[in-house]
């Protein structure tokens, strides 16, 4: 599907340019100074484009200043508003900056008592004069956790609510014949944000429309976290060519969401993916989950109903020990091994020999296993999958590979099996030889995200083709994702071969969990912060963290204001939503339970709240 060009200042989208990059500020946009420093070094980073909160006239107003110390200072990267809730906001700071973002769920404000078809018309047709007048774009900006109650109320809090929210207001455009026009689909679950993007390009090209997609999870939160959640539903939709410009939302300074979206952007331009055509065979859902239904494998815990694995790959050690089995995080009781929520469910040795040790409850799978099959997506011919209906429980290994088409034949080999009724259960495996730890986690991220959104796979296995080339930067990176000075880390980044195989075993699990397949631990839905906040979000995600994080399959929110939450925490269990200068309000789902909370004693009121409705463990 191609899309149409859509001019943002001197920097356009679309069409044939290159995917573009944006951040946003996180400084009070009436404190002019602070924001222009914060927007030169996003600039400095790389960005294309940077956005500002405009919550009302007085801040739309200061983007007039902002722009004129930019300018001043040999800077002319593109202005996006960030408009909620208020309509006179967004004319003011259309006549300023190149681009306004409007979010169609809170568009009209909630004071009219409204937000029926013909004042939200009324005020968006005026609002498009405003634009066309000054050569300023637009962005429908559609939040999963913030549709109108008329769209909740007809299509539920769904993607296809999404989409017609988004639908709406682009048949206003098209009538208006009002064509600089991006559209988004938002959401802090990478599920929704997949599903909903691909059928508002799947509804666009219906209706003859094109507008290029702005693609971003919302709410990632930070560290490895944010940077995989964000893979996972950004590089998703990348592998289907979809997405003109992109922003990979961290709770951190917003210069460093930059480097990532780079790092993402460069893996997928050396790609040629495309998505299934019409009539063409699938082995998956476009718009929906579903996930493939597959025989267990008869060697390990995997397939069927067991939850999607996690395999550590030991096999390029000479001897497995009793050592290494203990560093991924196992302990023997006397009896038998333990595991926890993060223990990998099969360990694969290849031809590695093992230590003679206890192996009670440890799947330990080597390749003289005669149920073991390992396979690329070039299979040879119906033989195979004859010889596959024979063998119902033999583990299908799938080596991923790198090169043209990748994501297109993995998909082939699944509708394959499909076609002829072959139900293996499939590990899909891939091996990386990239030094860069956050490469790494990056790419590992978008290609078994991609496939596992898609409900494609029954586990996971991360290698590394040369171990010996990340062995200073795991700890180095993972340090420096929480904000620690490089050097602090460096001292100390020593790790035996086992202890990185433990690192990828980590990774996996945070993958199925951004993926939704599966949770292993406390999921933190966190904004990164914008003019709006007025609280140290960073600080207090991390000692929400630090309370909360054994609490397995929770999800907990942390937004910086009530934009964000309690609407764009989406699906949260509990929230901690800031209300004012030292205030926040605390709830329980999408219900608020305590308005007004001293932020000094929040974290704790928050714990009890957990405590009193029997989630605490």
């Amino acid at each position: 599907m191609k899309f149409d060009e859509v001019h943002i200042g001197n920097i356009p989208l679309g069409g044939a340019h290159p995917i573009r990059l944006q951040s946003m500020t996180t400084t009070n946009t009436l404190d002019v100074p602070a924001t222009v420093t914060q927007c030169i070094a996003i600039a400095k980073a790389g960005a294309d484009y940077v956005r500002i909160t405009a919550q009302g006239v007085r801040e739309a107003e200061a983007l007039q200043q902002v722009k004129a110390a930019l300018k001043k200072q040999g800077y002319n990267i593109p202005l996006i508003a960030d408009i909620h809730f208020n309509p006179a906001a967004a004319e003011v700071a259309a006549q300023y900056v190149e681009k306004v973002r409007i979010n169609p769920g809170n568009f009209v404000d909630r004071a009219d008592g409204t937000d029926e078809p013909a004042l939200l018309r009324e005020k968006f047709v005026r609002l498009l004069g405003i634009c066309r007048a000054h050569g300023t774009a637009l962005r429908v900006g559609v939040n999963h956790g913030s549709l109108s109650a008329r769209m909740v109320g007809k299509y539920g809090d769904t993607p296809q609510g999404m989409v017609e929210s988004a639908m709406e207001f682009l048949r206003i455009c098209r009538d208006e014949n009002f064509d600089e026009v991006v559209v988004s689909m938002k959401s802090s679950n990478t599920r929704v944000m997949v599903y909903a993007t691909r059928l508002l390009a799947h509804c666009m090209k219906e209706e003859g429309m094109s507008y290029p997609l702005h693609l971003g999870v919302t709410e990632a939160g930070e560290g490895e976290d944010g940077r995989i959640k964000s893979a996972v539903g950004i590089g998703a939709l990348l592998a289907d060519r979809l997405g003109s410009t992109i922003r990979v939302s961290l709770t951190e300074e917003p210069q460093r969401e930059i480097p990532v979206a780079k790092k993402l952007v460069q893996y997928f331009s050396a790609k040629t993916t495309r998505r299934p055509q019409r009539g063409e065979a699938v082995a998956h859902n476009l718009f929906s989950y579903a996930k493939r239904k597959s025989t267990p494998a008869i060697v390990a815990p995997v397939g069927g109903n067991n939850p999607v694995a996690v395999a550590a790959d030991l096999s390029r050690q000479k001897r497995v020990t009793r050592r290494d089995v203990e560093q991924l995080g196992f302990t023997f009781d006397g009896q038998a091994w333990k595991g926890s929520d993060v223990t990998p469910d099969v360990i694969y040795v290849g031809m590695s020999e093992v230590d003679d040790f206890p192996l009670q409850n440890l799947h330990i799978l080597s390749d003289e296993d005669e149920n073991l099959l390992h396979c690329t997506v070039d299979f040879p011919d119906e033989g195979f999958f004859d010889f596959l209906k024979y063998n119902p429980k033999m583990l299908l290994v799938l080596a991923l590979k790198n090169g043209v088409r990748q994501l297109d034949e993995q998909r082939k080999f699944f509708a394959a099996l499909k076609k002829n009724g072959v139900a293996n259960a499939v590990l899909l495996h891939r091996t990386y030889s990239e030094a860069d730890y956050e490469s790494l986690q990056l790419q590992a991220a978008a290609d078994f995200g991609s496939l596992l959104i898609d409900g494609l796979g029954d586990g996971i296995m991360l290698s590394l083709k040369r171990p010996s080339n990340i062995t200073e930067t795991v700890a180095s990176v993972k340090a420096e994702q929480r904000g620690a000075t490089l050097e602090a880390v460096e001292q100390t980044a020593t790790f035996t071969r086992s202890a990185r195989a433990s690192d990828l075993v980590g990774t996996s699990f945070n993958i199925l969990q951004a993926a939704r397949v599966r949770f292993s631990k406390t999921e933190y839905i966190a904004c990164p912060g914008c003019g709006r906040t007025l609280f140290d979000l960073q600080k207090t995600l991390q000692e929400v963290k630090a309370r909360t994080s054994h609490l397995k399959g929770l999800k907990i929110a942390v937004m910086g204001c009530i934009v964000n939450g309690p609407g764009e925490m989406a699906d949260a269990d509990y929230g901690y939503v800031g209300a004012g200068a030292g205030r926040v309000s605390l709830y329980r789902g999408k219900v608020r339970v305590a308005a007004g909370v001293d932020c000094e004693h929040a974290v704790d009121k928050l714990v009890a709240l957990i405590k009193e409705s029997g989630d605490w463990r």
